[in-house]
């Protein structure tokens, strides 16, 4: 038997400890990396299954009210789809119409808006424009030149009616795993650890705890954020009306909405609604003004108002937690899907985390 002395079993077990380590984070990146990947392959596959969940997530305690007053649950579906697409349907009706000229109109203006944008920029930072001119960044012929590749009648005939038939498809199965998260039996973590009996019964707890921790922080998040949103839609629509934004209804209704990921809505939206508020039908710096004072508005009773009324301070994440979650998430799971689960999936973890440490690690006196 070899006898080692201290020194040399201090020196093996550092390095059996870092290779231990390495070999944990090499896993730790492989399994990133093949969940990425895969992630990529069936993404198309996951978005109507996804959209299926959180429609049934919103929906469900209105469902679980239709089940208490009508005992039959065929019945209670039947009825709350309907008091759900039926006024939904009446709504899009009336307002699609509107809804389609006025994203048209926008879409047609796209590139008249932007050599306005680039004709200010270039008489306003001629430096910068030259020097951006040397670096041979064409800004000024980008818009014409993407309109053209992609604006040809026949190319968006064709792109249009695939994009159409894959919609149809897309929504059809989308509402068929609705109806079935919505009408499937809600399981709690502890019939989910029942079928794992190889774990010591504390294990079994502490996981069924942390499912529940889970799903409760997922459906909270967007039941509530979901009623955010829409507020914020309305709020935003209306202020972008009164002061005069060409669009500003749809504009506004669409950055609220797109608000369901946290700040996306804004960096989608504004970047639209400043020229059309500067450059198009009358614009001024005044509105150009009134626009920003609208939006800077709302992120204001956001802030201070909607969000700490309906969603409270549940995620126990502070500004630069939501901003780092979503570039990991982002990152991890792909730009939406990331973005979409970041904050209820950083929350998960924060409170994953507090119970391990209550739970696991004892503390050093």
């Amino acid at each position: 038997m070899i006898e080692f002395s201290r020194h040399q079993r201090k020196t093996i077990a550092i390095g059996v400890t870092v290779l231990s380590f390495t070999l944990v984070v090499a896993f730790t990146i492989a399994t990133i990396w093949l969940v990425k990947r895969l992630l990529a392959i069936v993404m198309p596959a996951l978005v109507p299954v996804m959209m299926g969940f959180f429609l049934a997530l919103f929906f469900k305690p209105y469902y679980k009210w239709w089940r208490g007053k009508v005992h039959n649950p065929t019945l209670a579906l039947i009825v709350m789809l309907a008091t759900v697409f039926v006024p939904l349907g009446l709504v899009m009706w009336y307002a699609g119409a509107v809804a389609v000229d006025q994203v048209t109109n926008l879409i047609a203006q796209g590139p008249q808006l932007y050599q306005q944008v680039m004709t200010w920029f270039r008489e306003t930072f001629p430096r910068l424009h030259g020097l951006l001119q040397q670096f041979g960044i064409p800004f000024d012929n980008l818009g014409n030149d993407v309109y053209t590749k992609y604006g040809s009648t026949a190319l968006k005939a064709g792109v249009g009616a695939l994009k159409a038939a894959l919609g149809v498809v897309s929504a059809i199965v989308t509402l068929i795993f609705f109806v079935f998260f919505l009408t499937t039996k809600d399981r709690r973590g502890s019939e989910i650890v029942s079928q794992m009996p190889f774990l010591k019964e504390e294990t079994r707890n502490f996981v069924a705890t942390q499912i529940d921790a889970f799903i409760d922080i997922l459906v909270s998040f967007f039941q509530r954020q979901t009623v955010i949103c829409l507020i914020e839609g309305v709020m935003y629509g209306t202020g972008f009306w009164l002061v005069g934004l060409p669009y500003g209804f749809l504009i506004g209704f669409t950055l609220g909405v797109l608000n369901l990921i946290p700040l996306f809505g804004s960096l989608v939206c504004l970047p639209v609604a400043l020229p059309l508020a500067y450059f198009v039908h009358g614009g001024s710096l005044t509105r150009l003004v009134l626009v920003l004072v609208v939006w800077g508005l709302g992120q204001f009773l956001d802030g201070y108002l909607i969000t700490p009324r309906i969603q409270g301070d549940r995620t126990g994440l502070g500004y630069a937690g939501v901003i780092f979650s979503f570039f990991f998430w982002g990152t991890l799971l792909g730009p939406m899907l990331g973005m979409l689960l970041a904050i209820p999936l950083s929350a998960f973890c924060v409170v994953l985390w507090r119970a391990l440490t209550a739970t696991y690690i004892r503390p050093m006196v």
